[in-house]
């Protein structure tokens, strides 16, 4: 016997046309990428792979799942680390992908806004921010294939969060189709809008459980005329943090990159990626790489960059808390040094699966916590490794684990998995951290959750969703988990 026929998918071949709607039975080929988190951690099974092409076909796709009680989940890039926009394996969620609605719809150079659809990718809205001859400071790993919509339904961080803050920062307005299928168009690039409630702080960071994001207006800033950056060998975790201190009094707000990478992660990067030959690991437990930004004239700009990072070098080695140092001389060289930072999660992805924690802690606490958790786990798995690296200057470690060389990975996470995850997040929380810094919550950390976070703070959470989304249809189970 056949499957019976699915009304929805009627509906939804209606609403966006039958090219842009999979169903159940199309090839795995072409399922696979939706329904498959890009880490290989979660395949689910779609109801739907739905791929609207405009808000009004998104409004349509919403109201039709609505009336016919199916969830959604919204997909922009499928990048994400926490298993937010895959489908589960139910059978029963329509996943929506924005990848389709992928305009630019204006760029206000005097206004210093950009306004695009959620599916444009990263580097797409980056460079046509730099054809503008402007800058939009949001930089990640995944750039090439994450989504604005994405990026900012996470509240993505990345590496120029200490000067320009995380995507919610940078955002001054957004367009959101609501779970009835209504549209609010909220895209007015305002710096100042004291009318009422914030509703785009609400949408910004809400991993796509209040609404789905389809349109936004971002902040950009005036190219700088010159950037140069270091890559510091230093003795501890102490001297990093005496280190960044010294970078914040003598390099000022010009300071737009502080990045820590530990020992294990670069000797991954030249195991892995040995044509990237990473400076100094060797010989330093940690290295830092320090970025600094630059508006003076052009003609002056570059001269002023490598003078000013000289003289901060000089001094840090004088004070202790740089062991050695590389200065980029010229943008290619400098480009390589981030091409390594950006590497060390491929690095690792290589080396095989590991138990990933994206953590956020007061900077002044990172070494006791470092020290407290590197002790608890050695004694609790001997050989385990950690893989510690991330964005030091906004209190953000990337503190993974990585089973003992030689022994297999799958295996040991089946089996050590949850007790890692309690034993450091536990010691994030005693060091007073959140166990989610830029990857958000999704499936992967919603039942971790509510040991961690205030009870007031998810009673709160509970009535906003309760109030915007009644039927409990957009991305049940992510963040807040199922009633």
């Amino acid at each position: 016997m056949g499957t019976a026929p699915d009304p929805l998918l009627d509906a939804l071949r209606a609403c966006v046309g039958a090219p842009h709607v999979l169903a159940p039975d199309a090839p795995t080929a072409e399922l696979e990428p939706y329904e498959r988190d890009w880490r290989g951690r979660q395949r689910g099974r779609a109801r739907a792979v739905v791929r609207p092409g405009s808000t009004a076909e998104v409004a349509a796709v919403v109201r039709a799942c609505a009336a016919a009680g199916a969830a959604i989940v919204p997909q922009g890039g499928n990048t994400g680390l926490v298993l937010g926009g895959v489908p589960d394996s139910s059978g029963t969620e329509v996943l929506l992908c924005t990848r389709r609605l992928n305009r630019i719809r204006a760029l206000d150079a005097a206004n210093l806004t950009l306004t695009l659809e959620a599916g444009c990718v990263l580097q797409t809205a980056q460079q046509a921010a730099a054809n503008a001859g402007l800058w939009l400071p949001l930089s990640l790993a995944s750039e090439g294939s994450c989504t604005i919509g994405g990026n900012l339904a996470t509240n993505a961080g990345g590496t120029q969060v200490l000067r320009f803050g995380n995507a919610r920062d940078l955002c001054l307005g957004l367009e959101v189709v609501c779970p009835d299928g209504a549209i609010w168009n909220g895209l007015g690039g305002l710096r100042k809008d004291n009318t009422g409630y914030d509703l785009r702080h609400l949408y910004i960071g809400s991993e796509g459980t209040l609404g789905i994001l389809t349109a936004a207006t971002l902040k950009l800033q005036p190219q700088a005329a010159a950037q140069g950056c270091a890559w510091v060998g230093v003795p501890s975790l102490e001297a990093a943090l005496a280190l960044l201190a010294l970078a914040q009094r003598q390099l000022g707000p010009g300071l737009s990159g502080f990045e820590l990478m530990g020992q294990l992660a670069l000797q991954l990067v030249a195991q892995h990626l040995p044509t990237l030959r990473p400076p100094l690991w060797q010989q330093w437990p940690y290295c830092v790489l320090i970025e600094l930004s630059e508006s003076a004239a052009p003609e002056q700009a570059h001269a002023l960059v490598q003078t000013r990072l000289q003289a901060l070098l000089q001094a840090s080695l004088e004070q202790g808390c740089a062991g050695d140092a590389v200065l980029a001389e010229t943008l290619a060289q400098a480009q390589r040094l981030w091409h390594i930072r950006e590497c060390i999660p491929l690095a690792q992805a290589q080396e095989g699966l590991n138990a990933k924690h994206d953590i956020s802690l007061p900077i002044s606490r990172i070494p006791a916590f470092c020290a407290e958790a590197e002790a608890l786990l050695a004694q609790a798995l001997p050989g385990a490794r950690l893989v510690n690296f991330g964005h030091l200057g906004d209190g953000n470690l990337h503190y993974n684990v990585q089973c003992p060389a030689g022994a297999d990975a799958a295996a040991f996470l089946r089996q050590h998995e949850a007790h890692i995850n309690a034993l450091v997040f536990d010691c994030v929380q005693r060091h007073g951290g959140s166990i989610s810094a830029e990857h958000g919550i999704g499936t992967l950390r919603a039942a971790t959750l509510p040991r961690y976070k205030d009870a007031q703070a998810l009673a709160l959470m509970r009535q906003i969703k309760q109030a915007l989304d009644p039927q409990g249809l957009l991305n049940p189970g992510r963040v807040l988990v199922r009633a």
